[in-house]
């Protein structure tokens, strides 16, 4: 008895299960990935928020406050007043003056009226105005005002090379006597040429502090040394300052006296 074995319907079975295989057959699309969600919104930054006004609110209220406080002090106002809303003092460039008849006119500024608390900053400007060079004269008018200001205005005078004389100007550009009193003579001895100008006056007395409250002794000792120091400085003698001591009333210097104080260096010449 023979057997067989004959299993090709197992084989078709098992072929049937094996893929066919096509390499120009399209490839099946692979199953697309699930949706994902949308990331979470970042939060919006909100700049505008209540705690933040409060805090700029009260920052910029006590700057503000601290500022009106200062602003709204007498001397403030009058600084701001002076150097901005109207200046106590005015000028006028004048292109040929002689104050000394020497023949030789040169440029120079005429300044009159009280020495304010900010003239000092005013007169700078002025003079840059101006370009006056070293020698070019200040043609001061002046029932003096701040000594402060004044011996700043002095000294920017000594710097520039400038000389001084008191006077005004008419419309013909001709020099006229006037007077510089008080703190005026402080700016007129920063010249460094003082002149003396026929029939003008240098009026001193003793200065004394405007603070209310202040101690008016101690107040009029620390001014006079502080004058005393700034007119040594500038080769005046101190025979100045004791004249200045001496009287609270203006006491109005001869031509003779104020040349021997070396207030005045160049006396007035016959014109």
């Amino acid at each position: 008895m023979s057997f067989r074995n004959d299993d090709t319907s197992g084989d078709a079975e098992r072929r049937s299960r094996i893929p066919t295989v096509n390499p120009w057959a399209a490839r099946p699309a692979e199953p697309s990935a699930p949706p994902q969600p949308p990331p979470p919104e970042a939060p919006h930054s909100k700049w505008f928020n209540w705690p933040s006004v409060a805090f700029a609110v009260v920052i910029f209220g006590g700057i503000g406050a601290q500022a009106y406080q200062e602003l709204s002090k007498p001397e403030a106002w009058a600084y701001w007043k002076d150097l901005y809303v109207s200046p106590s003092m005015a000028s006028s460039e004048v292109a040929n003056l002689d104050p000394d008849n020497s023949g030789r006119g040169r440029p120079a500024l005429a300044i009159t009226g009280e020495i304010g608390p900010a003239t000092a900053s005013w007169f700078r400007e002025k003079l840059d105005e101006a370009k006056l060079a070293p020698g070019d004269t200040v043609l001061l008018s002046s029932p003096g005002g701040n000594v402060g200001q004044a011996i700043i205005m002095g000294e920017i005078i000594r710097a520039r090379g400038l000389t001084t004389a008191v006077g005004t100007v008419d419309s013909a550009g001709r020099i006229k006597p006037s007077y510089c009193a008080s703190a005026c003579v402080m700016t007129y001895a920063g010249g460094k040429a003082r002149i003396g100008v026929e029939g003008s006056r240098l009026g001193v007395h003793r200065f004394v502090s405007p603070k209310p409250g202040a101690d008016p002794t101690a107040s009029a000792q620390r001014t006079m040394g502080y004058v005393l120091n700034y007119m040594t400085k500038m080769g005046v003698a101190s025979s100045v300052v004791e004249a200045m001591s001496a009287t609270e009333k203006i006491r109005w210097l001869g031509t003779s006296e104020a040349a021997a104080m070396n207030l005045v260096t160049d006396p007035a010449r016959k014109s």
